[in-house]
């Protein structure tokens, strides 16, 4: 069975049409000012409405303020909130207590310690997500991590990868760690921020969709 496949970081109609379209099991929206990728809430609900039943939308939200999670949350009503940041499990049980949403939480895999630490999310997040360590900006800057890390690793927690993966890598990234789902934002991209629709096409078959 392939596994799901998300594409991130969508912010127009058209892009949004044709990652559903060509296959996506889920797409992101991100919510966050500094990301080239960022659309504001009344565009995120725009966009969520638009996907309707067919694919699962997942809000993307960076160490965001009770004030503006709630905001974020109501406006947009996503299928998935996807923390991206430097939220604690505490903060996530919080959140995941009081809306009908699943919890995702993005986390930067450095090293073999990092699985450990990750258990600590267990009965706050519904999924984590591994991608590459945080740079300037957390996600979405084509970087990798080492997959070998995730080769046997036994999961408690359900999982996906992100960080570098590309129309040409994907297969070999889901051959070495067995990711359930592969997401990807600018690994699909002509410039930052701008969605390349016949990457995502590539990126989709590649993947097995």
């Amino acid at each position: 069975m392939p596994p799901l496949v998300k594409i991130c970081g969508l912010s127009t109609p058209e892009t949004l049409d044709a990652a559903i379209r060509l296959g996506a099991t889920h797409i992101g929206l991100v919510h966050y000012e500094p990301s080239p990728r960022h659309v504001d809430l009344r565009t995120a609900a725009e966009l969520r409405k638009r996907a309707g039943p067919h694919v699962k939308v997942a809000l993307l939200l960076v160490n965001a303020s009770q004030q503006l999670t709630g905001e974020a949350l109501a406006a947009v009503r996503p299928d998935i909130i996807q923390f991206h940041g430097t939220e604690t499990p505490e903060w996530l049980a919080a959140v995941k207590r009081l809306v009908p949403a699943e919890i995702w939480k993005a986390i930067g895999l450095k090293d073999a310690g990092t699985l450990d630490r990750i258990r600590q999310y267990e009965g706050a997040a519904d999924r984590i997500l591994f991608d590459a360590p945080a740079a300037a900006l957390p996600g979405g800057t084509g970087t990798r991590f080492d997959w070998s890390l995730l080769k046997n690793h036994r999961h408690t927690l359900d999982w996906g990868m992100a960080g570098g993966l590309t129309p040409s890598n994907v297969a070999d990234a889901i051959a070495a760690t067995g990711a359930p789902l592969v997401d990807v934002s600018s690994g699909v991209e002509s410039a930052p921020g701008v969605k390349d629709v016949d990457k995502i096409a590539a990126f989709l078959k590649a993947a097995g969709r």
